[in-house]
Parts: structure tokens; sequence; C-alpha cells
């Protein structure tokens, strides 16, 4: 796979060198030649000085034959015009843009990009490891908007039903596994202590199970 990654900073340099492992053709843009600096020894992919925006910067790095194009940059506004016309110019299959302050993500919404804020991202680890002790997080989608839970159902919510216990229309089932068999839980399907239920949800999702959980410990 040939992909460019625009910009050579911790991030970019990051990506890069993990897709250059993984032995993709691999070039990297910035307009500033010390930054190439950041990458290690012994990365082979291409190093390409100039801005983002030049076509000629762009031709080089070879993005009339690119499979994926990453913009990595800290500037949401070059992020999200060289995102925009990565996949609508050059018709590149695979973009995706970082966005760095979360204010500007309606920006990236109106050029409909595929978006991965760090900022967003990491404030929802964050939460959910200072609070959702309980909850362990197996899979995040998208910014965090839905993610996928493991939940060992404690005491407290012994004899509760999957539908009790998920909250409509924000968190959906997948899995509930007892002694080692697994099933497809259905909303009357009760948990006992012990069991472990795998489940998508909202952060509005997580939300209920965390005050029904407070609600049965305070009981």
């Amino acid at each position: 796979m040939k992909v460019i990654i625009i910009g050579c900073g911790r991030l970019g340099v990051e990506v890069a060198y993990r897709l250059y492992q993984n032995g993709h053709d691999v070039a990297i843009v910035d307009n500033i030649p010390a930054a190439f600096h950041m990458l290690p020894p012994d990365f082979q992919g291409r190093t390409v000085e100039g801005e983002a925006l030049d076509q000629n910067v762009l031709y080089r790095a070879g993005i009339e034959t690119a499979d994926g194009l990453a913009a990595l940059t800290n500037q949401d506004s070059l992020n999200a015009v060289v995102g925009y016309l990565a996949r609508t110019v050059y018709n590149i299959p695979n973009v995706v843009v970082r966005n760095y302050d979360p204010q500007a993500r309606q920006l990236y919404e109106a050029f409909g990009l595929q978006v991965i804020s760090s900022t967003i991202w990491g404030a929802k680890r964050i939460e959910d490891l200072l609070l959702n002790g309980e909850l362990k997080t197996v899979f995040s989608a998208g910014n965090g908007e839905v993610e996928f839970y493991e939940f060992v159902i404690p005491e407290e919510l012994e004899g509760l039903k999957v539908g009790e216990l998920l909250a409509p229309g924000e968190s959906l089932p997948s899995s509930l596994t007892r002694s080692g068999r697994a099933i497809l839980p259905k909303p009357d399907t009760q948990v006992h202590a012990g069991d472990v239920i795998h489940f998508s949800a909202t952060p509005e999702g997580i939300d209920a199970i965390r005050k029904l959980l407070r609600k049965k410990t305070e009981a």
C-alpha cells in the first residue's frame, strides 16, 4: 500500500514508521527539514520537503498513485484542505485527517472527512479510567462516540434483566458469557454475578449504567 503522511511531527513520525515496519511504501511530507531528524535511523521511506498544498510537492510524494493519505499536522485548516483535495481531486480512496483543536471539528464535518481527534479521544479515555473502573473498554469507534465494553456483573446487579441493565437506544448487547459459555443475550435474559457481558454503548448509555450501579450499591 502506498501512503502519504502530511506532517512529520510526533504523530506523523509514529504513523509513518509503523506503516514502514509493516512493509508499506511510505512518503512523509513536511516544510521544515529538521523535522525529518525525528524519524528513526532505520526508516527507509521517502521524505519530501515542502508545503503540503504545493502541487509539485504532492506529486513528488506520489499523490497520483497513492492508496491512502493521512494529514496529521497541528493545523486544522491545513489538514482539512489537504484531506479534501486528496479525496475529491486525486480520488485517494482512504483519507484520514487529524483534528487538533476540538472546536474545529465542524470544519472537518463540513468536508465529510474521516477524522481522528487525539484531544477528544484522550479526554474520553481519561474520563473512563477515572470514573469507569468496573467497565473495561475493548474497542473505540470514531472518537469515542460509540465504544465496545466488557463488564463483569457485580453482586449488586444479580438477577437484573439485560433490558434493565442497558439503556434502550444507547446500548446494545453483543454477548454474555457464563461459566465459559457465551450466548447472544435477549432483553429478558437475566444476569448473574460473575457473568461477563460485552456490549456497545454511547456515553449516555455508560452514564445510565453508572447511575444504576451507584443506585444499587447505595441501596
